[in-house]
C-alpha cells in the first residue's frame, strides 16, 4: 500500500508539512477492513462465500457526520466497496458498513455514456486516502477524483485529462436499498436538486458546480448532467438534508467561502483533534497504524440526522431543537464497548444519541432497540452513571421501563420471559443453521443483563421498587444453565432440556443468536461470581474456560457471520467478546492477556495485503475492542463505571477524557505480560478494576509487569 507516502505528501501540500511525520491522523489506514479473508486456517472453514471481514468503506467522513462520501464497486454488498474489485460504479454520499444506505452515487465521465456499462476500472497504486478525504485515478475516463466533505456536505474534485465533453452520471435509481422513486431538476446555470427515495426514507440534495450546465439527459435510469466547456477541474458541492431541498441547501452555509483544499484541511484539523484525545508511546508502527484506524472508525457512526437549523424527519414546529438527532446506534453490537468510547471521548454527541432515542419512542412510549436484546437499557444506564446527563433521562427510563414490563414493545416474548424466567425453545428435530425459532437462550441471557442495567438507573433514579423487581430478574441465566454439560442450553415448555443439543453447532436463531452453546453459555457480565457458583468449584469453571479457548472449531460447522476462532471462541461475532476476561475471577490474570494478545496480533490486519478482519466491523465495535485491549482498559460491563485493566501495547498512554482537568495516564512498566502490581497516583490497586470517576481524577494508572 502506498497510502501512507501519498498522505504525507499531500498534507504537506494543504499545509501540514511542518507535522506530517507527527500528526495521528497519519497512522490511519481508511482501506482497512476493505479486503476479504480467502484462506480455510484465517476463516476457519473453506469460505463458500465472500467472508464479511471487516465491510468498511474507504471514502470520506467527518465523525458522526450526516454524509460519507465512498467510492462503490459492487452495490448490494456491505459497504459498497471490495478491495479485491476493481471498477468503480459511482462515488455515495451515505455509508454504514451494514448492507444498506449509499444513497446519491454520482460518478464523473466523459463522452457518451452507455446505461448498461459505464463503470471504470481502477488501479489501488492511483488511490489512497486519509481521513476526509478520498482519492482515486478513473482509467476509462482518465478522471483524477478527490473527494471531501463536512458534516452534511460533499465535495467533488475532478480533473480532466480531456476536458471536452465534461459529464456526470447522476444513478438515482439505484443504492443499497430499494429505491422507491426519484427526482432531479436543472435550477439555474449552475446548479441541479432533487431527492432519492428509498427504504430507510427520502435524501434530498442540493448540488452546484463550477461549470455552467449544459443540460441534463435521463436514458434507463441515469441522468446525465452535461457541462459547457472549460478548462479547469470540474468542482461541486453538494449539501444533504433527509427534510427537504431547501434545507439540503441551506447545509452548504457549511462551505460557504472555502475551497477544496481549505476544506479537505479543515476535516484533517477535525479528525487530529479527535484522535489526539489518546495518545500513546512505544510499541510499533503497524499497532499505532492498527490503534489510530481502529479509533477513526470507531467514530463513523451514529450518524447526524439534524440540518444547521435544527430541524430533522418529522420534525413539526414546536418541536425541540435543543439536540441533535442521529440515527439509532446499532445497538446489539456497539453497546458493549464502542458507545462507552463514544461517551468518553464525545459525551455531547453520546447524549444526542440517547435524546435521538427517546425522541424515536415518543409515540408508542417504548425505546427502539436495535436487532436483538433491549441493549439501549445498558445504553442509557451506563452513560449516566459516567455523568452524561444532558439528555431527559425521566423519559428516558419510563420507554425503557415500558421495554422492560409492558408486551407490545421491542422484547419479544417478554410476558414468557416474566412468567416462566426463560423465553421457551420449540423442540425441533435436526435443527441447523437457518432454523427460524426465538434464539431463546441468547435472549434470555440479554434480558436478565439488561435488566441488571435497568435496575442500575432505577436505583440511581430512587426506584427501589423496580429495581428490586429487575435485580430479581437479573439473575433468570440461571435458569438456563445445564449442569451436566456445563453450559446454556435451551429448555421445552414443560422446562425439560431441548433433546438436539450440539454445543458446538452455530444457529442463527435456534437456542442462540448467531452463535454456538460455546459462544453463548458465559454472557452474564453483571455475576460473575453467581456464574462460576453454578459450576462445582472455580477449578471447573477454569477448566471449562480451558476448553473454550482450545476445543479445535470443526471446519464442516459454517455460519456466514461466524469465523476468526481460538478454539471455539469466536472474534469475528461479537457474542462472545468479554468472554477473555473472565480468567480473572478464577485468579489467572495470565491466560486472559495470551488470548487477548493473540486477538490483537492475529486477528487483525490479516490477508494477504493484511487489510482485513476476522469479521465485521459492525458499525466500529470490532474497532472499539481494539482501541480499549490496546490501552490497558476494557469496559467489561458497559452498564457499570469501571473498566477491568489489562496489559497495554502501548508504554505509555495519555487518555483524555471529556470535562475533566487533566488525562489520565496508563503507563506500563516491564516487558512481560504478567500483571505483578497496579498502581494509580500513590494508591497500590488489589483489585483488577477502575472505576470512571477515578480514571477521570487524571492521575496515573501503572501497570508493572514481569
Amino acid at each position: 500500500m502506498m497510502k501512507k507516502t501519498i498522505c504525507s505528501v499531500l498534507l504537506a501540500g494543504i499545509g501540514f508539512a511542518a507535522h506530517a511525520e507527527t500528526m495521528v491522523t497519519s497512522y490511519v489506514n481508511p482501506f482497512i477492513g476493505t479486503a476479504p479473508l480467502t484462506d480455510e486456517k484465517d476463516v476457519g472453514y473453506p469460505p463458500p462465500w465472500r467472508v464479511w471481514a471487516g465491510l468498511t468503506y474507504p471514502g470520506a467522513a467527518l465523525p458522526n457526520a450526516m454524509v460519507q462520501l465512498s467510492p462503490i464497486t459492487q452495490f448490494n454488498t456491505g459497504a459498497g466497496y471490495q478491495y479485491e474489485d476493481q471498477s468503480i460504479k459511482g462515488f455515495a454520499h451515505t455509508n454504514q458498513g451494514h448492507w444498506n444506505r449509499c444513497h446519491l452515487p454520482v460518478l464523473p465521465v466523459s463522452g457518451e455514456v452507455n446505461p448498461r456499462d459505464f463503470a471504470s476500472g481502477f488501479s489501488h497504486r492511483k488511490e489512497s486516502a486519509e481521513p476526509g478525504y478520498y482519492q482515486v485515478y478513473l482509467d476509462r475516463y482518465k478522471i483524477d477524483v478527490e473527494l471531501t466533505t463536512t458534516l452534511h456536505c460533499g465535495y467533488h474534485r475532478y480533473t480532466y485529462k480531456n476536458n471536452d465533453d465534461k459529464r456526470l452520471i447522476v444513478n438515482l435509481a439505484q443504492s443499497n436499498e430499494k429505491v422507491h422513486g426519484w427526482e432531479i431538476e436543472q435550477d439555474g446555470d449552475k446548479a441541479f436538486k432533487g431527492f432519492q427515495h428509498a427504504f430507510t426514507g427520502k435524501v434530498f440534495f442540493y448540488a452546484e458546480v463550477n461549470h455552467r450546465i449544459a443540460g441534463i439527459d435521463k436514458d434507463n435510469d441515469l441522468s446525465v448532467v452535461r457541462f459547457e466547456d472549460a478548462r479547469r477541474p470540474l468542482e461541486m458541492k453538494i449539501g444533504m438534508s433527509l427534510v427537504s431541498v431547501e434545507n439540503a441547501r441551506k447545509n452548504m452555509k457549511e462551505l460557504d467561502g472555502k475551497n477544496f483544499d481549505q476544506v479537505r484541511r479543515d476535516a484533517l484539523k477535525t479528525w487530529e483533534e479527535l484522535l489526539l484525545k489518546i495518545k500513546v508511546e512505544g510499541g510499533s508502527d503497524k499497532e499505532k497504524e492498527m490503534f489510530y484506524s481502529s479509533l477513526y472508525r470507531a467514530f463513523l457512526w451514529p450518524a447526524l440526522r439534524s440540518d444547521i437549523n435544527g430541524e430533522y424527519p418529522g420534525y413539526q414546529e414546536g418541536d425541540k431543537k435543543d439536540f441533535r438527532l442521529y440515527t439509532r446506534p446499532a445497538l446489539w453490537d456497539t453497546y458493549r464497548n464502542k458507545l462507552v468510547l463514544l461517551g468518553m471521548l464525545s459525551p455531547d454527541v453520546a447524549a444526542d444519541v440517547i435524546q435521538s432515542l427517546v425522541y424515536y419512542g415518543r409515540n408508542d412510549g417504548f425505546m427502539p432497540t436495535y436487532f436483538h436484546g433491549d441493549h439501549a437499557a445498558v445504553f442509557v444506564a451506563g452513560s449516566y452513571l459516567r455523568g452524561i446527563r444532558d439528555f431527559d433521562v425521566k423519559k428516558a427510563y419510563e420507554e425503557l421501563l415500558n421495554n422492560a414490563t409492558k408486551p407490545g414493545g421491542p422484547r419479544e416474548h417478554l410476558m414468557e420471559y416474566i412468567e416462566k424466567g426463560y423465553i421457551v425453545t420449540p423442540e425441533v428435530s435436526n435443527p441447523h443453521v437457518e432454523t427460524k425459532a426465538k434464539a431463546g437462550v441468547t435472549k434470555t441471557l440479554e434480558y436478565a443483563y439488561d435488566d441488571y442495567a435497568l435496575a442500575q438507573l432505577a436505583h440511581e433514579l430512587g426506584d427501589l421498587e423496580n429495581h428490586d423487581m429487575l435485580m430479581a430478574r437479573s439473575a433468570n441465566y440461571k435458569n438456563l444453565f445445564d449442569p451436566s454439560t456445563g453450559l446454556m442450553r435451551g429448555r421445552l415448555e414443560n422446562g425439560e432440556w431441548v433433546d438436539s443439543f450440539d454445543a458446538e453447532h452455530p444457529y442463527y436463531e435456534y437456542m442462540y443468536r448467531e452463535a454456538n452453546a460455546w459462544q453463548s453459555s458465559f454472557f452474564v457480565p453483571h455475576d460473575v461470581a453467581g456464574l462460576v457458583g453454578l459450576y462445582e468449584d472455580k477449578e471447573a469453571f477454569e477448566d471449562q474456560l480451558d476448553t473454550l479457548f482450545s476445543k479445535p472449531w470443526n471446519p464442516k460447522h459454517v455460519a456466514r457471520n461466524v469465523s476468526g476462532f481460538i478454539g471455539q471462541y469466536c472474534h469475528g461475532n461479537q457474542p462472545d467478546h468479554n468472554y477473555p476476561y473472565l480468567y480473572y475471577w478464577v485468579g489467572e490474570q495470565p491466560k486472559t492477556q495470551k488470548v487477548l494478545d493473540e486477538i490483537m496480533d492475529t486477528l487483525y490486519g490479516m490477508g494477504d495485503d493484511g487489510l482485513a478482519l476476522c469479521g465485521m466491523d459492525d458499525c466500529g465495535e470490532m474497532s472499539a475492542w481494539y482501541v480499549f485491549n490496546a490501552i490497558g482498559l476494557y469496559p467489561y460491563s458497559p452498564a457499570d463505571p469501571e473498566y477491568i485493566i489489562t496489559v497495554p501495547i502501548f508504554d505509555r498512554v495519555e487518555l483524555r477524557m471529556a470535562n475533566t482537568a487533566a488525562p489520565a495516564v496508563i503507563r506500563k512498566y516491564g516487558k512481560g505480560r504478567h500483571i505483578r502490581g497496579i498502581r494509580y497516583g500513590t494508591e497500590i490497586l488489589d483489585r483488577m478494576f477502575i472505576s470512571h470517576d477515578d480514571l477521570a481524577r487524571g492521575l496515573e494508572l501503572t501497570v508493572s509487569v514481569k
